[in-house]
């Protein structure tokens, strides 16, 4: 667990793992977000030549962060793959690896706007999923919304470092929602001072920057 940030968030406490994942220590509870498999076989269909091998590198830091936590629950919150024949495409060791991984582990699938589950991977398709006061949805809500987890947006913030720019996913923070970064190798992602995702923090927050080995935290104004 080397280099997870605490967070007390609506009165639990958090770890914020530096490879963009959240566990919830008193649930043994892991979240994830936008993780988009196929997003690689998906841009080749439209003539983009991209290495095909997003999949697989995300499945190996889900599998990375699965032997860290050991969770009992795995909460994946929407656009697991990237658009709904992005299962029929998977390779057949991928498949073969993310099907053992749900059969080992309670996985809750939130839909997203972007997937379609196969009819056979193991765990719950939900619209979202409550754990006491917390709630994880793959949007935020509009609206004073309290203890919600949401991605989407793929967060990310740029930062000067050194004489130059260095621009990394982030986490999003105030006292009343929490924005995951999307673990996907290929994702993109919207700046923090976006007006879709200022609309979800009006009075600002706090963003933590993904780096290699920790994470690094500053506050976002009000806007």
């Amino acid at each position: 667990m080397s280099g997870a940030a605490v967070l007390h968030f609506a009165s639990e406490r958090l770890l914020l793992d530096p490879a963009g994942a959240i566990f919830w220590p008193a649930r043994r509870l892991l979240a994830v977000a936008d993780l988009h498999f196929e997003k690689g076989s998906a841009a080749a269909r439209q003539g983009a030549l991209l290495p095909p091998w997003d999949t697989r590198a995300t499945l190996d830091v889900l599998a990375t962060l699965l032997r860290r936590y050991g969770p009992e629950t795995v909460v994946a919150l929407g656009d697991t793959f990237h658009d709904d024949g992005g299962a029929a495409r998977l390779q057949r060791q991928d498949a073969a690896r993310l099907a053992a991984m749900a059969a080992d582990f309670d996985f809750v699938w939130v839909t997203g706007n972007h997937d379609k589950l196969p009819s056979g991977l193991r765990g719950a398709s939900v619209e979202e999923f409550r754990d006491g006061k917390l709630v994880f949805r793959h949007q935020g809500a509009p609206g004073r919304v309290v203890g919600e987890f949401c991605g989407h947006h793929h967060p990310k913030a740029a930062v000067p470092v050194r004489g130059t720019v260095v621009t990394r996913p982030c986490f999003m923070t105030d006292p009343r929602r929490l924005m995951l970064p999307a673990l996907g190798a290929y994702t993109g992602g919207l700046d923090v001072g976006h007006p879709e995702i200022r609309a979800l923090f009006p009075g600002g927050g706090r963003a933590f920057l993904l780096g290699k080995d920790r994470l690094f935290s500053f506050a976002v104004g009000r806007h």
